[in-house]
């Protein structure tokens, strides 16, 4: 309801509050496991009686019934022996981090900085709060182990441990404070996702391609029939209950980033690339994913890299090859992106030279 009321105000203002929900409740959770176990040296010691669990080159096996939930004697679940953490597994989880560069709701935010300057005191908060709250969420999981070793019996399960650990350290008000800072996660990425594909669609596709003399209105109310449209279906794919909630995330986000990642990069770094390698490598870097995580990863062995990274090159791959096959942007276009100065100043002036050498509408619209 505040996307479709708000938009993008209503957004980035929640997004602020819900951030400081989240780190709230992810330091409450974390300080009270780690005091209800007994503290950090029995923490580590009870997690490394698990073989592998704690080990950089192995991970922990856990025994499994013909149901696929693990094994529980005596009080506690069953693990055999470790397997080893591979350097495919290693290259898989780093490749992580190349789906930033394509990630919709993180690159709008830039439409919001006021000057680049601005980017530097950014980057100390933000690099601040993905330290401090992915290190309490990693501990979070280690520390429940120990204090609860069998109520996560199933993946879909230990999911559940940040819920299950605040109830039982917490008062039931607390509780709900705490606990509501997985919903503040959720419609924080959420209304992100739902503005940026409203915007797409009524801005892009409605107006840019379809409809060219669309009016602000006839643009606003497509923005919001796609935002109802993507909230049934976020609703109809949440009707799966046996589904993972970390395996949902790593598929959308392998594909946003190897069809926006590459694609952003070479924008920003590449004054060559044009709009057919652009629409080469978007449609590539989504193919790609698609067919690595539903036919070729199921092989296993080298071919069980996550298919982020794959994707991601052979989207590059096509960005490079398609763009020089094809003619070079228009002069105006280059002259802009080699331009653009980092000092804003020279920009300025820069900015005004363009505008006078660019005085035709067509040629705007070009750019």
């Amino acid at each position: 309801a505040y996307t479709v009321i708000g938009g993008y105000l209503s957004v980035v203002v929640t997004d602020f509050i819900q951030g400081l929900l989240m780190f709230f409740a992810l330091a409450v959770v974390f300080i009270g496991s780690v005091a209800s176990v007994g503290g950090v040296d029995n923490t580590v010691a009870f997690l490394k009686g698990i073989p592998g669990f704690l080990d950089g080159t192995q991970m922990a096996t856990p025994i499994l019934n013909d149901a696929g939930e693990q094994i529980v004697k005596a009080g506690q679940a069953m693990f055999g022996a470790p397997t080893e953490y591979g350097v495919i597994t290693m290259i898989s989880m780093l490749a992580w981090g190349l789906g930033y560069f394509g990630m919709p709701q993180v690159l709008v935010r830039f439409l919001s900085i006021r000057s680049s300057e601005e980017i530097k005191k950014s980057r100390i908060i933000a690099t601040t709060w993905c330290v401090v709250s992915l290190a309490c969420g990693v501990c979070i999981g280690l520390v429940g182990r120990a204090m609860m070793p069998t109520q996560f019996v199933t993946q879909s399960a230990a999911e559940n441990i940040f819920i299950v650990v605040s109830q039982a350290l917490l008062p039931s008000f607390m509780c709900g404070i705490v606990v509501s800072g997985i919903f503040a996660a959720s419609m924080s990425s959420s209304s992100s996702y739902l503005i940026i594909g409203a915007s797409a669609v009524g801005e892009n596709i409605f107006r840019g391609l379809l409809y060219r003399k669309a009016t602000d209105r006839q643009v606003m109310m497509v923005a919001r029939i796609t935002l109802l449209v993507m909230f049934i279906f976020g609703i109809v794919v949440a009707f799966d209950q046996n589904s993972s909630i970390f395996q949902v995330v790593s598929y959308a986000w392998a594909g946003l980033g190897a069809s926006f990642g590459p694609l952003m990069l070479c924008s920003l770094y590449w004054r060559r690339t044009n709009k057919f390698g652009a629409i080469a490598g978007m449609l590539s870097g989504t193919a790609t994913v698609l067919i690595w995580h539903n036919l070729i990863k199921p092989l296993g062995g080298v071919f069980a890299i996550y298919e982020l990274l794959p994707a991601f090159i052979i989207s590059l791959l096509f960005i490079v090859v398609v763009s020089l096959l094809t003619p070079a942007p228009d002069a105006e276009v280059l002259h802009e992106f080699d331009h653009y100065l980092d000092d804003p100043d020279d920009r300025k002036v820069d900015d005004d030279l363009v505008a006078a050498e660019i005085a035709s509408g067509e040629k705007r619209a070009q750019i």
